[in-house]
């Protein structure tokens, strides 16, 4: 076990007349993040007395900060030689300062790494944790889990991606991958694809490149992969299909190494009209999805909880639901769980209100962890959250980045900025990915913890509560014999049937009940009476669903 005393030392120092510290305090919070201890000489110290002052402590790596002019750098880095010569002293040596700067450091040969602050993030975390800066396919990770704990202490960043038209988005493949700032390209197909790929001449053709990239041919995954082959060879994954499942699900193993699947539990079917399967049937497929990637190795991520949110149900539905696919995950054998987190959603919803949600799903997810079950934290800004003005949207990236961090994910899904007024192009992946990346990067210099907030503590203890009235309420409908309500698809389709799981924008759905009454109270999603608006909890909500369905069940037996 590395103890303080065992981890190794950086010292550092601006040197001459340069006063400038942010880059070399951006510097020691980094190396901090990578498990070292640092220590700051000081400021404007001359090259002897730099010496002297790192000769007390022994550094493993002394860090030397200098942005000023190149002439008076080449002259002060001849008088740091000679001074560690006289002395004896060889620590290793990196240097910090303006690209021009940089140049004569490189020149002197005297450091075993020279940044310049053109670098990537990546690069500086690499040199710190002892690793070769990534330069080929070689040096990167081509597993989740493995990039994972290869970027750590930052995230992945993960940015959706698809446009209208097939060599566009090729194109723009490779300009997101040159950029080196997302790590996972998440390819967007038309729903003509997501739907009818296998199925060709059920397409419509006036609906082509809806909702992102017309994908048509197995080969045409394969352009969009090798596309992803530069840069910081980010990994890719891709929406699954909503038919035809397992068969989408080899299609993207072969040809772009889906990095991990990503199979909602509800839906994808009539509720959401986006294939014509009924919800018990889809249900029983996207369980079998489950199965056939944990049975090789891959990821799953069940995005579930927020398509509640994005129709409006109730916060303790979206808690409940979260459960529910991170326990049908489980028990289809999956081993590396995905969690999504969507933040800002349905719009309306505050900070405090969006952490203790977070925590509550947050918390029943990890209660089923386990060594053959690990959770994934990632999050994301909510997908109709976003303000049409460009500028106000930015903002709101960053904020909700910002909120979001207080999870510690291992993955920050980022959402373009423009999502309120168009599509991203590659231009707008990559600036909204930077965005996100200087936001993360001031979190991990350190904040204030969110989740401590009383506020935030009591909504999460009140969604759990009734989070468990929901989970109790499916135990009661199931059939007589069933073993386990919480993944029987006859239970959880009737569960949506008669409106255990439920959401306003369900209304009229013939799969649905549809009945539930929602409205952003306090910040909160919460279920109002339909007649008075007066709020009601779970339980008196559940409530009075399961009177209903004993009622119908006494009307049934005979007199």
């Amino acid at each position: 076990m590395t103890t303080m005393e065992t981890k190794p030392l950086i010292a550092a120092s601006s040197m001459g007349d340069c006063i400038h510290l942010a880059g070399v305090l951006n510097f020691l919070r980094l190396a901090e993040n990578c498990g070292y201890r640092t220590v700051l000489l000081g400021q404007a110290l001359s090259p002897e007395e730099i010496v002297e002052k790192a000769r007390r402590h022994n550094p493993d790596i002394l860090a030397i900060g200098y942005r000023l002019s190149p002439e008076p750098a080449r002259r002060l880095l001849e008088r740091l030689k000679a001074s560690l010569d006289a002395a004896g002293f060889r620590p290793r040596l990196v240097f910090g300062g303006t690209p021009p700067v940089a140049e004569v450091a490189r020149a002197s040969g005297l450091f075993e790494a020279v940044f310049s602050g053109l670098e990537d993030v990546d690069d500086v975390v690499a040199y710190l944790k002892g690793q070769k800066t990534a330069r080929d396919e070689r040096d990167y990770p081509s597993s989740l889990v493995e990039r994972i704990r290869w970027k750590q202490p930052y995230p992945l960043i993960r940015h959706h991606f698809g446009l209208p038209s097939l060599q566009e988005t090729v194109e723009g493949v490779r300009k997101i991958a040159e950029a080196r700032v997302v790590d996972v390209i998440s390819l967007g197909p038309d729903q003509n694809a997501q739907e009818s790929f296998f199925r060709p001449e059920e397409m419509d053709p006036d609906q082509d490149g809806a909702g992102g990239v017309p994908v048509r041919t197995a080969d045409d995954f394969r352009k969009l992969y090798a596309a992803s082959r530069c840069g910081n060879f980010p990994l890719m994954r891709c929406y699954s299909g909503t038919r035809d499942v397992l068969k989408f699900a080899e299609l993207l193993k072969e040809t772009i190494n889906n990095a991990w699947a990503a199979i909602p539990l509800f839906w994808y079917n009539v509720l959401d009209k986006r294939g014509p399967r009924g919800v018990e049937e889809s249900i029983r497929e996207a369980q079998a999805a489950m199965r056939w990637h944990a049975e090789r190795g891959i990821p799953v991520e069940v995005n579930e909880a927020h398509h509640w949110s994005l129709r409006e149900a109730p916060d303790s539905v979206a808690v409940a639901a979260a459960f529910l696919a991170a326990y049908n995950a489980k028990r289809a054998g999956v081993r590396d769980y995905v969690a999504q987190f969507m933040w800002n959603t349905p719009p309306g919803t505050s900070a405090v209100m969006d952490i203790g949600k977070m925590l509550a799903k947050l918390e029943l997810i990890e209660s089923l962890a386990d060594e053959g079950f690990r959770v994934w934290r990632q999050v994301r800004a909510g997908l109709l959250s976003f303000p049409a003005d460009l500028a106000v949207a930015k903002g709101h990236l960053g904020f909700s980045t910002l909120v979001s961090m207080s999870l510690k994910p291992h993955i920050v899904h980022v959402v373009g900025f423009c999502e309120g007024d168009h599509a991203a192009t590659a231009e707008d992946v990559i600036e909204s990915a930077k965005i996100a990346r200087g936001v993360i990067r001031s979190c991990l210099d350190g904040m204030p913890d969110m989740t401590e907030d009383p506020r935030v503590q009591e909504r999460k203890e009140e969604l759990l509560e009734e989070a468990r009235v929901i989970l109790n309420a499916l135990k009661e409908i199931a059939p007589p014999g069933v073993e386990d309500p919480w993944t029987d698809p006859y239970t959880l389709a009737k569960s949506v049937e008669i409106g255990i799981m439920d959401a306003p924008q369900l209304k009229g759905n013939p799969a649905a009940k549809g009945a539930v009454v929602t409205r952003i109270v306090g910040g909160a999603c919460r279920a109002v009476d339909p007649a008075t608006g007066r709020l009601i909890d779970e339980e008196e909500r559940i409530g009075r669903i399961l009177e209903e369905v004993r009622k119908a069940e006494r009307a049934r037996l005979p007199a």
